[in-house]
């Protein structure tokens, strides 16, 4: 199968066309066509004489993703698209729509391993990691969709399928061939990575003192009870969690956000809100809190609206800063948590 032109870096792509005989001008454009001009393909490239399309056009596929069907909220501002891979494989991507930004939710994994008990994408097991080239081509479909509205991106969340620091090589080769300043140019403190807490990772991330925003998916403040909502706490326990957060904000100097899904009777109590305020004192941190979404595969509800405002009002009142989330796309299984293939 020809290779994922969105895989290769700029140098790569530069070493590649330069083996054709190409002058070097031309990767430069090759570049610019992907990712300025969002040329969703070869023929589309016009500024390159015709064999040089051809040649392009035989040689690779451009993402290697096709849209298969497409779910609109009745909100009027979110839109679900499942895209099909060349192996069969499929993913689903969200983008949402809110008054002055444009925010798509990408995957990182086809299927998910992390097996989160509330989490239809964790529910539906773990198929394959996605290629970088992949990542990007996700984003870059929604950029043409945007651009023919004279709109575009202005964030872009990995929080779609997948654990993404599990598939660290190729979601952070996404965010680079992304922020590159001679390509799409997409600021990398507009780009959120969420992950469970694979502490190791985390570290990494923090060494390589990166601009791209870092969350982590909590949603219990103790050992037992967040182990029974996410089976990796027994291998990463809040303790190891907390030290790599803490790793993190000291090397980078950089708020950390922690996402909790507000389960009914689950993890809403003052007793967790407190717990999680001891763990974070002085942790430089910021809590996204949102009424849990509901799946097939998990029988607990999402917390009322009273013991949502009391839950972040315990937080607010221990010194720790929350935001309460709005849900979004849940009529068509778009919310966070709901990615998932049924067939």
């Amino acid at each position: 199968m020809p290779e994922n032109i969105y895989n290769l870096t700029r140098a790569e792509l530069r070493e590649r066309i330069a083996t054709w005989g190409e002058p070097g001008y031309r990767s430069d454009q090759i570049w610019k066509a992907l990712y300025q001009e969002l040329a969703p393909d070869a023929g589309a490239m016009t500024t390159l004489p015709r064999p040089l399309r051809e040649r392009l056009a035989e040689s690779f596929v451009f993402g290697g993703l096709t849209p298969a069907n497409e779910a609109r909220s009745s909100d009027g501002q979110t839109r679900k698209i499942l895209f099909r891979m060349p192996d069969a494989r499929a993913i689903e991507a969200v983008l949402m729509g809110y008054a002055r930004r444009r925010t798509t939710c990408i995957s990182s994994q086809a299927g998910c391993a992390m097996g989160c008990v509330f989490c239809a994408t964790g529910q539906m097991g773990f198929q394959r990691h996605l290629e970088a080239g992949e990542i990007v081509a996700q984003v870059l479909w929604f950029a043409r969709e945007l651009r023919a509205k004279d709109d575009r991106l202005t964030n872009i969340v990995v929080m779609g399928m997948g654990e993404p620091l599990h598939n660290y090589e190729a979601t952070l080769a996404a965010c680079d061939t992304l922020n590159d300043p001679d390509g799409f140019n997409f600021g990398a403190r507009r780009i959120t990575i969420s992950t469970v807490g694979l502490a190791p990772a985390i570290r990494r991330f923090a060494d390589e003192r990166r601009q791209v925003n870092l969350a982590i998916s909590l949603h219990g403040a103790t050992d037992e009870l967040r182990a029974s909502l996410l089976p990796v706490n027994k291998r990463y326990p809040l303790d190891e969690v907390f030290a790599a957060a803490r790793y993190y904000t000291t090397t980078t100097h950089r708020r950390i956000t922690f996402e909790w899904a507000l389960i009914a009777g689950v993890n809403d109590t003052p007793e967790q809100a407190e717990a999680l305020a001891k763990r974070a004192a002085g942790l430089l941190c910021h809590v996204n809190v949102i009424p849990l979404n509901p799946t097939t595969g998990y029988e607990g509800q999402a917390s009322t609206r009273e013991r949502v405002a009391r839950f972040s009002a315990a937080l607010e009142a221990h010194g720790l800063a929350c935001t309460v989330r709005v849900r979004r796309g849940i009529d068509v299984a778009a919310g966070c948590g709901q990615l998932a293939i049924q067939s």
